[in-house]
C-alpha cells in the first residue's frame, strides 16, 4: 500500500472559507486538496457544508503555524495531557 502524501489539518465552515485557505496556504508556496462532502442527494438547500483541507505531509508543520490566525478551524488540543 502506497503512503499517504496528505494529512488533514482542518476543516471550513463554508467554500469561502476553504477557498481563501487554500488561496492563504498556496501564496506560501503549500499545496492544498480540500474534500466537500456531496450533497446534491438533496434538494434542500444546505448554507454550511464542512470542507475538510489537506497539506502534503512534509508541509504541514509549516501550514500549522501559518493557520494559528484561522484558529476556528485548526482541531483544538487537549490541555489535559
Amino acid at each position: 500500500m502506497d503512503k499517504l502524501k496528505y494529512e488533514k489539518i482542518g476543516e471550513a465552515n463554508s467554500r469561502a472559507e476553504a477557498d481563501v485557505i487554500e488561496s492563504f496556504l498556496e501564496a506560501e508556496g503549500i499545496d492544498v486538496e480540500l474534500i466537500e462532502e456531496s450533497v446534491s442527494y438533496t434538494s434542500y438547500a444546505v448554507p454550511l457544508v464542512r470542507i475538510q483541507i489537506f497539506v502534503p505531509i512534509e508541509k504541514f508543520e509549516q501550514a500549522r503555524e501559518l493557520l494559528k490566525s484561522f484558529d476556528d478551524i485548526l482541531p483544538k488540543e487537549d490541555d489535559e495531557e
